[in-house]
């Protein structure tokens, strides 16, 4: 099972990725942080515990820019996608250049995510 942590301060949004994630991918969301500082905390103390990290670049607190260059040096099975709404292509370079192994456009880019999912989910 696919064990996802969520970087994202929307509520709805982030409920919304949570159950569609469950129901589509079959994967479980183990935490999810609404800012930056919690992020990096929850990621720091629970190393082990996630397999994919979704993080949204526009935070209540902090960027997910600095959350994504924290997880640069997490172990090769561990990944970091990006998905906001703010996915221009000099956004998507940096993002790469920071650690993030995708970036996908929340509005147009969603069902291909959600593909790289189903993808990383163990036979």
């Amino acid at each position: 099972m696919l064990r996802i942590f969520l970087v994202e301060d929307n509520p709805i949004i982030r409920d919304s990725l949570t159950e569609t994630l469950a129901e589509l991918v079959g994967a479980i969301t183990v935490g999810s942080s609404e800012t930056e500082q919690g992020a990096k905390a929850w990621l720091a103390n629970n190393p082990d515990e996630w397999d994919l990290a979704i993080v949204d670049l526009f935070l209540k607190q902090g960027s997910g820019i600095q959350v994504v260059s924290t997880l640069r040096q997490r172990p090769v099975a561990q990944k970091v996608v990006v998905l906001s709404n703010y996915a221009a292509p000099a956004v998507r370079a940096e993002c790469l250049r920071l650690g993030a192994d995708k970036v996908f456009d929340k509005i147009n880019e969603i069902d291909t995510m959600i593909d790289f999912c189903k993808a990383l989910t163990p036979a």
